[in-house]
């Protein structure tokens, strides 16, 4: 199992839980998104039961969703974290995240950000160039103490999905290439402030095959050993993200299936395993629901205009993504309000700006839409474009709502700039 659907039809209404949408529309405004806590703590569990009986870390990949709220919960049900940037590291720490949890991804460390995290006492740093290998033992080295490091291995393997998630082809910035592994970590054993920990590997996302993961990690293991023959030791092996949701048609693997083939390959090697999912716990976990403004039929196409727009949710205008898009109140079709297709768009100033094309749904203006599958790269991808505030946020837990985020006010967007002086 990998997904509890939450948001369910009763009574004619789409819920949250046991909590009507029409009333979170009602009592915080629309656009907003809005989470099942439920649906988001089974993820979490759901995904570490397959590694029962062994060492492992399941790090819940903050750039998903970086919400304190459900950074709090994850902590809370015993999750490590992800992250991407020392911004991400605060917001683990602020939401009471445990520092000896956090492995640090992303190729443009800076050296503030390492000071940051050799300061918190993180798990592991993902080194993704020689470069910044040598940054880091400096840093450390002025700071008087040892990185602890994998280093995030490039196994040029096609993870089959959008060319901007895909990470692991010797074409992309990240890691480095799985032929110049083994000499970078001989490099690095010789340094005296760097600690070789583990092997990192991270393929993509949205991926919705068994077999690219299961490539990758033939590789790593291969490197693994030769690194062993070497006389370096790896403790663990991060074998990164990635495994996808079902926005539409797809047909993910689950987690046990995957868990099962993760451990197959590993047989009897005694190392702890180290998951970074993100969209696989939180994607299905949030909705965004926005109301329709107009109904525009035009002589081509019938637009429905809602509130919500690419600003909010950029997944559609940046990756051609499709979100199903689901009436919260369902309307039975009549002759004269009938089922047609509508392109979902909302007011910003761009062709771009569309959540949905050609959605066969029954509409009047003042309906609300739940886009579905939002809980990940949502609100965390959102922008203030068009002086746009930004949505608010809120978590259902059975039948009580909480606002775990604020929505953002006007005069907030411009609060930090300044006129310039009046020039004589």
């Amino acid at each position: 199992m990998t997904h509890v659907n939450t948001f369910t039809l009763k009574n004619n209404l789409i819920h949250a839980e046991n909590v009507p949408l029409t009333h979170i529309a009602e009592t915080f405004g629309t656009p907003c998104y809005v989470y099942s806590q439920k649906a988001l703590t089974q993820a979490l569990e759901c995904f570490s039961a397959g590694y029962q009986g062994m060492q492992h870390l399941v790090c819940f990949a903050v750039k998903s969703n970086p919400n304190l709220a459900i950074l709090n919960l994850f902590a809370r049900l015993g999750a490590g974290f992800d992250i991407v940037s020392g911004g991400e590291l605060a917001r683990v720490l602020a939401a009471g995240g445990d520092a000896s949890k956090v492995v640090f991804s992303g190729v443009g460390k800076t050296a503030d950000e390492m000071r940051a995290a050799l300061e918190a006492g993180i798990f592991c740093f993902n080194v993704e160039s020689a470069s910044e290998l040598v940054r880091l033992n400096d840093v450390a080295g002025f700071m008087g103490k040892v990185a602890p490091v994998s280093l995030r291995v490039n196994p040029n393997v096609d993870a089959k999905t959008h060319p901007y998630i895909s990470t692991g082809l010797k074409s992309s910035k990240f890691g480095v290439a799985y032929e110049d592994a083994l000499d970078i970590y001989l490099q690095a054993a010789q340094m005296p402030n760097i600690a070789v920990h583990g092997v990192d590997c991270h393929i993509g996302s949205q991926i919705t095959e068994l077999s690219p993961f299961l490539d990758a990690f033939d590789r790593i293991l291969a490197l693994v050993d030769a690194l062993a023959s070497n006389g370096i030791h790896i403790q663990h092996i991060d074998l990164g993200g990635g495994i996808g949701i079902c926005y539409h048609n797809e047909t993910p693997p689950d987690f046990a299936s995957y868990a099962a083939a993760m451990r197959e390959k590993l047989g009897n090697r005694k190392v702890k395993l180290v998951f970074e999912p993100g969209r696989a716990l939180v994607g299905n976990a949030g909705v965004l629901l926005t109301q329709v403004e107009y109904i525009k039929p035009t002589e081509t196409k019938n637009f429905a205009i809602v509130n919500a727009a690419m600003n909010d949710l950029m997944r559609p205008a940046l990756y051609d993504a499709y979100h199903e898009i689901k009436a919260v109140k369902p309307r039975d079709a009549t002759e004269t309000n009938p089922e047609i297709c509508y392109e979902i768009v909302g007011p910003v100033c761009e062709s771009g700006d569309f959540l949905g094309h050609d959605r066969k749904l029954v509409l009047q203006e003042g309906d609300l839409l739940a886009i579905m599958s939002a809980g990940a790269y949502g609100m965390s991808m959102s922008s203030n474009y068009n002086t746009r505030p930004r949505a608010a946020e809120i978590m259902v837990n059975q039948d009580q709502c909480h606002v775990i985020r604020q929505r953002e006010r006007i005069e907030d967007l411009f609060a930090l700039e300044a006129i310039l002086p009046n020039i004589t």
